[in-house]
C-alpha cells in the first residue's frame, strides 16, 4: 500500500470527532482510495491509536466482529443505535477537507 495514502486514511480518521461517525466509504471517498476495504485493513494493521469506533459500514452498522465494544464506545460519545444500527443522517460527519 502507499505510504501516502496509508498517512492520509489515518489523518482522515483521526478527524471525525467524538459523537460523529463515518463509513469505510466515506473515509476511502476523501482519501482517494479505490475501495473501502483499504481503510478497513489500515485500521486492522495500524489503527489502535485511532478512533476506530467512529467507522462504520456502508449500512450504518459496525463490524460484526467489534460490534459490541464499537457500539459501547459510540454511545459513550452520545451517538446512540437503534439495535445494531446507527442513523447515518444523524450523526454522519462531513469533512472539509474532501
Amino acid at each position: 500500500m502507499n505510504e501516502e495514502l496509508h498517512e492520509r486514511v489515518r489523518e482522515l480518521v483521526a478527524a471525525v470527532p467524538p459523537g460523529k461517525v463515518a463509513t469505510y466509504g466515506d473515509i476511502a471517498a476523501l482519501a482517494g482510495a479505490s475501495t473501502p476495504r483499504l481503510v478497513g485493513r489500515v485500521l486492522s494493521e495500524d489503527g489502535l491509536d485511532l478512533p476506530w469506533h467512529r467507522i462504520l459500514r456502508a449500512n450504518g452498522t459496525p463490524a460484526p466482529h467489534l460490534a459490541r465494544r464499537q457500539l459501547e464506545l459510540l454511545r459513550a460519545e452520545g451517538v446512540l443505535a437503534d439495535g445494531k444500527k446507527v442513523n447515518l443522517r444523524t450523526y454522519r460527519w462531513r469533512s472539509n477537507s474532501g
